[in-house]
């Protein structure tokens, strides 16, 4: 397979989609690893497997009717497979194996096949002390925009995923990009201080659009150089609710069409009615609980 990704919404034409089979139990709260699960726990408003399974149905057939090859890893017994997007990701024609929280460590056996069908040379694999994950990562033609976590107390917030060796490290891989970090606010119990990762609170739409959510950056300044890079006109600015609701994480199967979850009635119209696009709608509810949803669930191969 020839990976290809330049940016997040050239049309796609291969996708990694997560597998909601055999999940296991409701995990405790000693077993949540973000803010969103951890909320839902709480509340006893965990999802079930079923409403799962149902969700990510109507995501892959969504995919098939734009004629997406769609690869889905296996299943390992009793393990959350949902979010595909943080176990790998791809730059240009290169696949980076993530260094996930230990929590997640098993996950990848499940990709075997998958990365088996990339060439050797053409996977990254980081030392064990870089750690990434996807769902910080944004591949945006030129620029590569990065979450990250700063603070001091980095390895006690279990939200913090992506620190300053990995981005050190894709420098030197992708010399040409220019690679923006931007550090998150982190919070591993309350889903309305914490942002876990990068497309929770920015996401590239279009051909040149963005959803974002002001308040999940620390520095006020790394908000509107994203303002100034796309032009505040080009920013859909989605509100505290909307942000916990999962509305940035949405997925483009193209620059005129994004998969979005029906209850995001607000920024559906302006993407339909301002922006001109095609939204499908699907019913993703039930995995936002788990602090992830539609870009979270893919893993991207190629796009045109």
């Amino acid at each position: 397979m020839k990976l290809n990704i330049k940016n997040e919404t050239g049309r796609l034409k291969s996708v990694v989609l997560g597998q909601p089979g055999s999940m296991g139990k409701v995990p405790t709260l000693e077993e949540s690893y973000d803010a969103k699960s951890y909320d839902t726990i709480q509340k006893g408003i965990y999802p079930k497997e079923e409403d799962i399974v149902a969700e990510m149905t109507a995501f892959e057939k969504v995919l098939k009717k734009y004629g997406v090859k769609v690869f889905r890893p296996e299943i390992i017994e009793d393990y959350n497979q949902v979010f595909a997007r943080d176990v790998a990701f791809v730059i240009d024609d290169k696949m980076i194996i993530s260094n996930v929280i230990s929590d997640r460590a098993d996950e990848q056996d499940a990709y075997k096949k998958i990365f088996e069908e990339v060439k050797w040379r053409d996977i990254i694999n980081l030392p064990e002390s870089a750690h990434i994950e996807g769902g910080d990562v944004i591949v945006w033609n030129d620029y590569l925009f990065i979450g990250t976590c700063y603070s001091e107390d980095y390895r006690n917030f279990k939200t913090a995923r992506t620190n300053e060796y990995a981005i050190d490290i894709l420098k030197e891989y992708f010399p040409k990009k220019r690679i923006l970090d931007f550090e998150l606010n982190k919070n591993d119990h309350e889903p309305f201080k914490g942002i876990l990762h990068l497309d929770c609170t920015f996401n590239p739409v279009g051909k040149d659009k963005c959803i974002i959510y002001k308040d999940g950056f620390v520095d006020e300044s790394d908000y509107t150089l994203i303002l100034d890079i796309f032009g505040e006109e080009n920013c859909f600015h989605v509100t505290a609710e909307e942000m916990f609701e999962m509305n940035p994480n949405i997925f483009s199967i193209s620059p005129e069409i994004v998969v979005s979850d029906k209850s995001f009635t607000r920024m559906n119209n302006h993407l339909r009615n301002e922006w001109g696009m095609t939204v499908e709608e699907i019913p993703y509810r039930e995995i936002s609980k788990m602090g992830g949803l539609l870009r979270c669930s893919t893993l991207p191969l190629v796009r045109e």
